[in-house]
């Protein structure tokens, strides 16, 4: 795995397009790997069924199936090292694809960036601590002005919302660098198109939702995700058996949480709406959990 890893750094870290794309794509063969379900099928079919749309993928592993997946704790060791930490590549390359000019393929890039960065987040949620830093929390609001097409405005959000689950400190960051003020404009355009606006709305909701703290900082010992904690029987076990030195939330990051009631401030200095967000997060629950 280290070899594969290599070698795609490798290309991510060029600046030829050719070679970039090659390596999101070993990037993305290899989470593919780890994420699907093993049948009789080869790697590399696996690996071409996924980029390619129009043949049928291999059916998702469960997730009870990853904590005995050997590919699966590999890949998770691996990334609490800086050496080897995938979404720190990835957003390198991004920043290295933001200085160049925009046409269709480098936003194409960008876009198949911005996927592998969320999928990174997910697979292993320690990495969410590089969002703490304002570089990176800067490039995904720069990503969401209106410069940018709608597709990469849409990744954009979806790739905040993976690097905001669960990790206060991140959030913190994402409101001291005015993106409340940069989300709420941006919904507010007559430029911003309805997908964009949708999505947008969604973020409002999940923003609003109270907070838990659960991702550790880089130097602390990685612990088992709230969102993981919720179905101890699958997720939580999967991420245990992973990494055995999980421990408890630490309580710098309970001091930093903020309540619904506390955001709903925040944003409510930007939207005039907010009020009615939040009634509707209270009714309908759109999360999954329930708001006291």
């Amino acid at each position: 795995m280290e070899a594969l890893l290599s070698l795609a750094f490798d290309n991510l870290s060029s600046y030829d397009q050719g070679k970039i794309r090659k390596g999101l794509r070993q990037v993305e063969g290899l989470l593919a790997q780890i994420c699907l379900s093993s049948n009789s099928k080869s790697a590399a079919e696996k690996r071409r069924s996924v980029i390619d749309p129009g043949k049928e993928p291999p059916p998702l592993k469960t997730l009870g199936d990853l904590g005995n997946d050997l590919a699966f704790v590999e890949f998770f060791k691996l990334q609490n090292g800086f050496e080897w930490n995938v979404a720190m590549r990835l957003c390198n390359c991004l920043d290295r694809l933001m200085g160049k000019s925009h046409d269709d393929q480098n936003d194409l890039l960008i876009i198949q960036t911005l996927d592998l960065i969320q999928g990174s987040l997910l697979l292993h949620p320690p990495s969410r601590v590089l969002f703490e830093r304002e570089l990176f929390m800067n490039h995904l609001l720069d990503l969401l002005e209106p410069v940018n097409c709608p597709a990469i405005q849409s990744g954009t959000i979806i790739t905040l919302v993976c690097a905001l689950i669960d990790t206060p400190k991140n959030t913190r960051a994402f409101e001291n660098l005015e993106g409340l003020l940069t989300i709420t404009s941006i919904f507010k355009s007559r430029e911003t198109t309805r997908e964009v606006k949708l999505k947008l709305v969604e973020f409002l909701y999940f923003y609003l939702m109270p907070e838990t703290p659960s991702i550790p900082s880089a130097n602390s010992t990685v612990s088992v995700p709230a969102m993981l904690q919720r179905s101890p029987s699958k997720l939580a076990g999967a991420f245990n058996k992973a990494d055995t030195g999980a421990r408890n939330r630490s309580e710098s990051e309970s001091e930093v949480t903020k309540t619904t009631e506390e955001k709903q401030v925040l944003l409510g200095r930007f939207l005039s709406s907010v009020d009615d967000l939040v009634a509707d997060l209270r009714e309908s629950t759109p999360f999954g959990g329930a708001l006291c």
